[in-house]
């Protein structure tokens, strides 16, 4: 018997994910990046609208007032904050259902991988 570190290879060959757990990973951490750079998106246009009242309030005006020029500097990041705000929800429910998929499909494909044998800690030693 030859004893090595690396992986066994046996004449079986090791089952595949199949179905929509092999797109489950990918998604969830697409989905994840995407939701990371909404958040960060939200945050800057956050402190930009907080800049930008400052600024317009030097002059001794109000951001709240019903000038035309107070509109539009409070309008002025309300497309990037909506459709920030879009992908984040399309992106969180795009990872929960990955998740879920990964959690329902996470025992398939490895139901007999050991030959039904009971494996204990002293057999992993040898």
């Amino acid at each position: 018997m030859e004893d090595s570190a690396g992986p066994q290879q046996s004449g079986e060959q090791q089952p595949t994910d199949r179905g929509p757990a092999r797109y489950a990973r990918p998604a969830l951490i697409a989905a994840s990046l995407v939701a990371v750079v909404c958040i960060a998106l939200l945050v800057i246009v956050f402190f930009l609208d907080t800049f930008n009242a400052t600024v317009y309030s030097v002059g001794g005006n109000d951001i709240q007032d019903d000038t035309q020029e107070a509109s539009d500097i409070r309008g002025l990041y309300a497309g990037a904050r909506a459709g920030s705000i879009v992908f984040l929800v399309a992106s969180l429910l795009a990872a929960a259902v990955a998740a879920v998929v990964l959690y329902r499909g996470r025992n398939q494909g490895r139901r007999d991988s050991d030959g039904g044998e009971d494996v204990d800690f002293d057999d992993l030693g040898r």
